[in-house]
């Protein structure tokens, strides 16, 4: 079955789940409405012609479901720099051996760099950017 978006935008909902159990093997759930079929159906179609979905995103996807959060950040190594503007000012970190220089001072951890920038807890890899939720 070779279906095109332009077809599917025209089905009924009985073709559309035919199309469903072919793609995916599997029946329709059953609380899924006719628009969202239109739509699922259309974005498969084009990945599948496109090469599917991006390399890694199914492992992203998977390791995400099984609640093992996203893969870790790449370490840091020393002569690195880290930039974070803040309240109008830009920061800038340098990865050392001993830590994180930051304001003619060394510190343990990047997350005592962001305590020093904005006076309050931070997660440091958040804070810079190096983890979701930034």
């Amino acid at each position: 079955m070779k279906l095109s978006v332009a077809e599917i935008e025209t089905m009924e909902r009985a073709a559309l789940v035919a199309a469903w159990d072919h793609l995916f093997g599997v029946s329709v759930p059953k609380s899924l409405s006719q628009a969202f079929l239109r739509r699922f159906l259309a974005f498969e179609i084009q990945a599948r012609r496109t090469g599917g979905l991006p390399k890694g995103f199914v492992a992203d996807l998977e390791r995400r479901a099984s609640g093992r959060g996203p893969a870790s950040s790449p370490a840091l190594k020393p002569g690195g720099r880290l930039l974070r503007e803040w309240n109008g000012v830009t920061h800038e970190v340098e990865v050392t051996e001993t830590g994180y220089f930051w304001n003619r001072e060394t510190y343990p951890s990047l997350s005592a760099v962001a305590r020093a920038i904005t006076g309050a807890h931070w997660s440091g890899p958040r804070f810079f950017g190096l983890k979701e939720g930034s």
